[in-house]
């Protein structure tokens, strides 16, 4: 058995309604899972965390670090 977990809930998955803990029969089955629910909490949350996939035995963890910040707003003046 493996389980893909959210290490932390912030604030957006606990609204997202996205099970946490949520378990596999499979090693590739809970990892697919794991980068798919990685891209869209990137792509749809808040933009105040990051998430990434890590292995840890029979766990799929996702991690939720802080989202760095590179200074740039994005006009396309800096470069």
């Amino acid at each position: 058995m493996f389980k893909v977990i959210v290490e932390k809930e912030c604030g957006c998955f606990r609204k997202s309604g996205i099970e946490n803990n949520k378990s596999f029969e499979s090693k590739d089955d809970a990892l697919v899972e794991a980068l798919n629910l990685t891209k869209k909490m990137n792509q749809d949350f808040c933009q105040k965390h990051e998430f990434t996939v890590k292995e840890d035995n029979n766990n799929i963890l996702i991690a939720v670090d802080e989202r760095v910040k590179s200074g740039c707003c994005g006009g396309g003046h800096c470069s």
